[in-house]
Order: C-alpha cells, then sequence, then structure tokens
C-alpha cells in the first residue's frame, strides 16, 4: 500500500478525488470540523484507523511470500500474484469508486469498503489453494479502492480548510503505520506459527480497526449527492489521457512502483536464501526501511523548490539506480544500504510526480489523480509480478536488471520532457520580441 501503497503521503493525497463541484462550495458551510470542535478527534482517530486498516491488509502477504511459496509448492512469480492481484484490483476499481462516492456519499463508501474488505479478510488465513488465495485477494483489493477513492473527498468537504493539512497528515499516518506494521507483524507472527496464523492476526487488526472507524467516523453534513454520468466522466478522463505531461507523469509514476514493487516482492526470497539465511521474523522487520520514504517525501518539496520538478526526478531516480546497483553486493550492510537507498530514491520522485499531477490538470482534478492511483498501483502488480519472474530466470540480478529498465524509462521520459520544454519555449520567444516590438511603435 500503497502507498506503496506504500503507505506513501503524496501516494494517497495525490489519488484522492476531488470534492464535488456542490461540495467545493461547502468551504463556509457551518459545522466543518476543526481542532477543539466536536467530532473532529473522533474524525481524524477513525480515518486513522481506516487507513491502518486499508495497507494492513492490502500488502499483507508481500512479507509472507517466501513462506507460500513453500507451502503450496509454487514459484516466486506465482506466489506474488497474491499481492499483484489485490494492487491492480484496485487499480482498475478506483475510477468507479470515485463516481460511485460522489453519487452514495464519502461515509456511505467508506464503510462498505472497509467492511467487505475486512470480510473478505478473515477468509483469506483459510484458502485451500493459491488459486483461492489470489482469488480473494483481487476481491479485497477491489474493495479497498473505495477508500483513498472517498477518504480525501470527505475531509475536503467536512474539516475547515486550515485545518485539512493536519487531518490529511493524520490519515497518510495511518496508511504508512498499516503498510509498515502489517508487513512487520506478519514476518514474526508467521516465523512463530506460519503464514496463516499471520494473516490472521492482519485480518483481526483490521477487524478491531473497522470498529473504530464505524463508530467513530462522523456523519457527513456538507455531502451533497450527485449523478453518475459515465459520458461526461469517459470525456474527462480521454481529455487528462490526451495530455501529453499527464501522460508522462503517469508513466513515471507506473514505473517507479515498478521498481518499488519488483524489490520489496523478491527481497524476502534473497534474504532467507543463503548467503543471509535470515529467519522469516527478521526479513519482514526489513520494511522498517519505509521510514526513510517518510523522510524523503517530506522533503521532496524543497527538493523541486531547488532543483525544479526535472532536477528532483533526476535526483530520484540517481538515487534509485545507485541502490539497485548496490544491492547486488553479497554483504547484508550492502543490501540494506542499498535497500534505503532504493526507498529514498522512489518515494522523491513519487512524490515529485503525483503532486505535479493535480498542479498540471486544471480541470477533474479527482479523476487527474485517480487515473494516476491507477497507474501506479498497475506498476505495483506488473513490477512484483515481472520482478519474481525476473529473480526465478536470473535471481538477483534479474530483479536489478527489470528495475534499472524502469529506470532507464524514467529517465528517458524525463530527459524527453526537457526537450519538449526548451523547444516550447524557443517558439515562445520570438512571438514575445514581435509583440515587444509592435508596442514600442505604437508608443514611438
Amino acid at each position: 500500500m500503497p502507498p506503496a501503497s506504500t503507505g506513501a503521503s503524496t501516494l494517497t493525497v495525490a489519488a484522492s478525488p476531488q470534492p464535488s463541484p456542490v461540495a467545493a462550495s461547502a468551504t463556509t458551510a457551518p459545522g466543518r470540523l476543526e481542532p477543539g470542535r466536536p467530532g473532529y478527534r473522533r474524525m481524524s482517530f477513525a480515518l486513522f484507523a481506516a487507513g491502518v486498516a486499508t495497507f494492513a491488509l492490502l500488502y499483507s502477504t508481500q512479507a509472507l511470500l517466501p513462506a507460500v511459496s513453500a507451502s503450496f509448492g509454487a514459484t516466486a512469480g506465482q506466489a506474488s500474484w497474491t499481492v499483484s492481484a489485490a494492487t491492480g484490483a484496485l487499480a482498475l476499481c478506483v475510477l468507479p469508486m470515485s463516481a460511485l462516492s460522489e453519487r452514495f456519499g464519502r461515509r456511505q463508501m467508506m464503510t462498505a469498503s472497509l467492511t467487505v474488505a475486512v470480510t473478505v479478510g478473515l477468509f483469506v488465513p483459510f484458502a485451500p489453494s493459491l488459486g483461492w488465495l489470489i482469488a480473494l485477494r483481487a476481491v479485497q483489493g477491489a474493495a479497498l479502492a473505495g477508500l483513498p477513492a472517498s477518504a480525501m473527498a470527505y475531509l475536503a468537504e467536512e474539516v475547515r480548510p486550515k485545518a485539512l493539512v493536519a487531518a490529511i497528515g493524520l490519515f497518510v499516518a495511518g496508511n504508512s503505520i498499516g503498510g509498515m506494521s502489517g508487513r512487520i507483524l506478519t514476518g514474526w507472527i508467521a516465523q512463530l506459527w506460519g503464514w496463516r496464523a499471520a494473516l490472521g492476526a492482519v485480518g483481526l487488526l483490521a477487524v478491531a480497526c473497522a470498529v473504530v472507524f464505524h463508530f467513530m467516523i462522523p456523519r457527513a453534513r456538507n455531502f451533497t449527492p450527485g449523478t453518475l454520468n459515465p459520458k461526461a466522466l469517459a470525456k474527462t478522463v480521454g481529455g487528462h489521457l490526451s495530455d501529453p505531461l499527464l501522460r508522462r507523469l503517469y508513466a513515471i509514476g507506473a514505473l517507479f512502483m515498478t521498481v518499488f514493487g519488483a524489490v520489496y516482492t523478491v527481497i524476502g526470497y534473497r534474504l532467507v536464501e543463503a548467503p543471509f539465511n535470515l529467519p522469516q521474523g527478521v526479513v519482514g522487520s526489513i520494511f522498517l526501511v519505509y521510514l526513510v520514504g517518510t523522510v524523503s517525501s517530506a522533503a521532496a518539496g524543497k527538493l523541486v523548490a531547488r532543483l525544479g520538478r526535472r532536477g528532483a526526478l533526476y535526483l530520484a531516480v540517481s538515487t534509485t539506480a545507485a541502490g539497485l546497483l548496490l544491492s547486488l553486493a553479497d554483504q547484508l550492510a550492502a543490501v540494506l544500504l542499498g535497500l534505503v537507498l532504493i526507498t529514498a530514491g522512489f518515494f522523491a520522485g513519487h512524490a515529485v510526480a503525483s503532486s505535479s499531477v493535480s498542479r498540471t490538470a486544471t480541470k477533474g482534478r479527482a479523476q487527474a489523480s485517480a487515473l494516476y492511483q491507477s497507474a501506479y498501483y498497475l506498476g505495483s502488480s506488473a513490477g512484483g509480478t515481472l520482478g519474481a519472474v525476473a529473480f526465478h530466470a536470473g535471481g538477483w540480478a534479474g530483479t536489478v536488471s527489470l528495475g534499472l529498465l524502469a529506470v532507464l524509462g524514467v529517465v528517458s521520459i524525463t530527459l524527453y520532457g526537457t526537450r519538449a520544454a526548451r523547444a516550447e519555449r524557443r517558439r515562445q520567444v520570438p512571438v514575445v520580441s514581435v509583440q515587444h516590438r509592435g508596442m514600442a511603435s505604437v508608443q514611438n
């Protein structure tokens, strides 16, 4: 999770729908929540709990893939579908869920999504075969799509603008903690009692979070139902996909997530084998490296201010590539440092790309952001599966090669964007010069 997801803050914010036109005018509506007023703390805890449940469930099998492979006699590529099916289904369902939340309400959509996902999560540990496990995970991912599609819109409609950043921050913290703790929790429980017990523990954690959410989330006061208009939605989506800059940003997000998904899907297989031979619990604890991503995401704004958007992307992609190369060493310290660099580079690059989507789209920002999230999670699915296949074919070097190819794709797209921007500036300079000369002649 995702946001990953990984749980990255920018992932969640960028992918969230904007409020409906009617709700957008509610910035002055009475009863909006803010710190110190009744309901704000309840709302914050409710969405924090929802964030924990969402990303704990979404990536619950990622740290368990070696154990799942051993249990079902599956290859890394086959077992990786327990992650890719969930993220892929989420990617495909974000846009429809976003449209449904406009019609039926943010609170209702979040409640229904969380209820279905948690219920499925209680059946996941009892999957009799790998095929059943993958199918249940796909249903779970589709259900979870309703949360990121609705949470940000709910906050935008119900919280005063001055308190919005703080409210989003707490929801994002839930994403990060859920994504990280879910992997760590499953790793240690699987080492003691097996992977089924680990998934059961995540399911129970999600149940507790769902109960907290249900009883604490305040009733929506500023939501006005809209109408479902598939034709208008298709026109907006088509407009975004025809925008060259948005297409580049979607591709960059997908490629960055391809690297990240491949690395963190396969790293467990590498670390449980020689020369490392780490126990499952320690492998799960590797996901503490995600904390580095929290720092690099927060620093992305400063990087853009200093280096520009493309300069920040070049730095992020260079850091990621350096981490991939360093991880090829057979020393654990070098591998861990490589993971730190990969994580820092990914989160920074993702932060730059996702924030640029909302900045670029002047209309239909909800759909623009949803498309980015779809590309992002499709990249996660592709990276997880292709990374596992590459690992099966060529070991860790095969996975690194796939990551470097994706990094090269980001560099190529960014270079193309740089050249396109320079060409556009050259075309505009003569026009400006002619206008200045014309004004000078008039004044003379």
